[in-house]
């Protein structure tokens, strides 16, 4: 019966950005995919989750959204409501969907007790219900002394030893310990499991209408240059088009993908500069198939958020990373250890004559090592290891067993 299937329900607050949504989005796709009894049910309060497509199974809840002002507050993004009224609207939407769905597992990514503390009603009550709770952390979360601060104001650390059943790092020990520095409570290390990334394929169908028209208009090969939600990243697009205008023959043409969150001014006067460049081919604002544009690309330029980084590795590309160093330093940590590792190149913006050396390393993109080159046993195996550990969590819940319905694997 459908109403006996397997629940997991994945919670992503999604503030700013598309790399919560995304992550969550890759995951629940392999797990519906693995699994024929399984729906999955993700909450967010991301503004362009409907513009994603999702598999049979997979559906979504959205909670209203806010934005991070600069400051460090937040604010509502549409609604013109206090944010402790909007925040107290998701925390009542995010409750009552819990409690209507009734989830076997739930995977609450990186905030342990959600926005503001939005999760706390919604983890006991699923804790209280026999739920199988796990935290989802992306491989870096920030620099240890400042996560220890942002943690201990937010007093997160103690959820991690009364709520979760586990924490699954999506990367590998080799690259990072995200919680590093934290004082953890007793038994809480033992908790935590690596995943490895977690890989990300080609969707049916291929490029994006928009794509295909930057694509066949470029003189391939071609460079990708993506900043993600593009909020920040006036600057990357900065560079890369100032090393362009200083060497006009650089071998690769380029196709800029700049980003949703961008400001609409700041794109404006990008998509200006870019059409005086013959080299820049196109320039796109948003495409919800980002990874045909990976795919197809000889090298990428990126600012190193976890999403990118994964799907570098998976389409196992050339790339140079230009972290961001505020608001938090994950993306430098990130790119320094990669390119330690050999599997990326990072770019120092801050160093003397950056249009020069970035054309510099354009020119030389094309001959760069690939991921593959660093040979690193489970680096992509994120995906199949979730799969596994879900196996694992829904074998071990109580509300699974009090259901009585035994699991169902693909074959």
């Amino acid at each position: 019966m459908a109403g006996d299937s397997t629940r997991i329900l994945i919670y992503s607050h999604d503030s700013f950005g598309l790399g919560h949504l995304r992550r969550c989005r890759a995951i629940a796709s392999s797990l519906v995919r693995a699994r024929r009894d399984l729906s999955v049910l993700i909450v967010s309060g991301s503004p362009l989750i409907g513009s994603f497509e999702f598999p049979a199974r997979v559906d979504f809840v959205r909670v209203p959204g806010v934005t991070k002002l600069s400051n460090g507050e937040y604010s509502s993004l549409t609604l013109h409501l206090a944010f402790d009224e909007v925040l107290a609207l998701r925390e009542s939407i995010i409750r009552h969907t819990a409690e209507a769905f009734r989830p076997d597992m739930l995977i609450v990514d990186k905030e342990p007790l959600g926005l503001r503390g939005e999760m706390s009603e919604t983890l006991d009550l699923l804790r209280d219900r026999g739920a199988y709770l796990v935290l989802g952390l992306r491989d870096v979360l920030d620099e240890p002394t400042r996560l220890a601060d942002e943690w201990a104001r937010k007093s997160a650390v103690p959820s991690l030893r009364d709520h979760y059943d586990r924490i699954w790092v999506y990367g590998l020990g080799a690259v990072c310990n995200p919680l590093a520095g934290l004082p953890l409570p007793p038994g809480v290390p033992e908790k935590m499991v690596y995943t490895g990334y977690l890989r990300r394929e080609v969707p049916v169908g291929g490029f994006s209408e928009t794509a295909a028209d930057a694509v066949a208009s470029s003189r391939e090969p071609y460079v990708l240059v993506t900043s993600g939600g593009g909020g920040d990243g006036e600057a990357l697009f900065d560079q890369v088009l100032a090393a362009y205008e200083h060497d006009p023959g650089l071998p690769l043409s380029a196709v800029l993908l700049l980003g949703p969150f961008m400001p609409a001014a700041v794109r404006d006067t990008l998509r200006t500069r870019a059409a005086a460049i013959e080299r820049v081919s196109g320039v796109l604002t948003f495409d919800p198939r980002v990874e045909a544009l990976m795919a197809g690309a000889a090298g990428i330029v990126a600012m190193g958020g976890y999403n990118t980084f994964c799907e570098i590795l998976s389409f196992d590309k050339p790339a140079i990373l230009v972290p961001r160093l505020e608001p938090r330093m994950e993306q430098f940590i990130r790119a320094s250890r990669a390119q330690a590792l050999g599997l990326v190149r990072m770019f120092n913006p801050g160093l003397p004559d950056p249009a020069r050396r970035m054309a510099e390393a354009l020119r030389a993109l094309p001959a760069q090592s690939r991921p593959s080159d660093a040979y690193m046993p489970g680096l992509l195996d994120g995906l199949e290891n979730i799969d596994t550990l879900v196996g694992e969590g829904l074998a071990r819940g109580p509300g699974r067993r009090r259901r009585g319905v035994p699991a169902v694997r693909a074959v």
